[in-house]
């Protein structure tokens, strides 16, 4: 018979489902720049969970739900989200991660390699695929010197938090171009998800 306590593992390990947490990205959110974003976040946090050898699908499943509340609920985000997730069963991991990166709001700093990790990737994953927008190769030939001049452009993407993608290097304690190009890898993955390949910018 099965211990309360393996009885609340398996329910996490059930709650971290991908397909169910596209569904319920779907159910939550319609604007597909938003969705593009969450997917976007995923790719670039799921490279990481790699590189450190942690699990990609809890790792995942934070970056590809940061944002839930957001078009439905601005003003009471991420509250909202945290909620229907710690209903649902979402790991506490996925809950501080998400509660973490957006600190301003929830008064809880990052402290996890995860919570780390996604706040790092929060930002400057929307930088990077603006950048690819921009480009008429989009993301094949994106190297990290092109980021880094768009970066310093306060004009383009002015909603890119410059202030978080720079706190979220020191966070992670590496160097901005190794993670300019770790966020560049990780949306190159999904690219065609995203729209972002130099065949989509003709």
């Amino acid at each position: 018979m099965m211990s309360e306590s393996t009885r609340s593992i398996a329910l996490a390990n059930m709650s971290v489902s991908r397909s169910a947490s596209v569904e319920l990205l779907e159910k939550w959110v319609e604007n597909v720049g938003l969705r593009k974003h969450m997917l976007a976040v995923e790719a670039a946090v799921r490279f990481y969970a790699r590189m450190y050898g942690e699990d990609e699908d809890l790792w995942g499943v934070a970056g590809l739900l940061h944002d839930l509340d957001w078009e439905q609920y601005p003003d009471e985000h991420p509250h909202v989200g945290l909620k229907e997730l710690k209903q649902l069963g979402y790991p506490n991991e996925v809950l501080q991660a998400i509660q973490a990166h957006a600190p301003e709001l929830t008064g809880v700093e990052p402290e996890t390699l995860l919570d780390k990790v996604l706040f790092a990737c929060d930002e400057l994953s929307g930088l990077v695929y603006a950048c690819c927008l921009v480009r008429p190769n989009g993301i094949d030939d994106l190297k990290p010197k092109s980021v880094v001049k768009k970066f310093k452009d306060k004009a383009f993407a002015a909603g890119v938090d410059r202030t978080q993608v720079s706190r979220g290097i020191e966070l992670l304690g590496i160097d901005r171009t190794e993670h300019i190009s770790n966020v560049i890898a990780g949306l190159k993955e999904i690219a065609d998800v995203l729209e972002i390949r130099s065949v989509d910018r003709v």
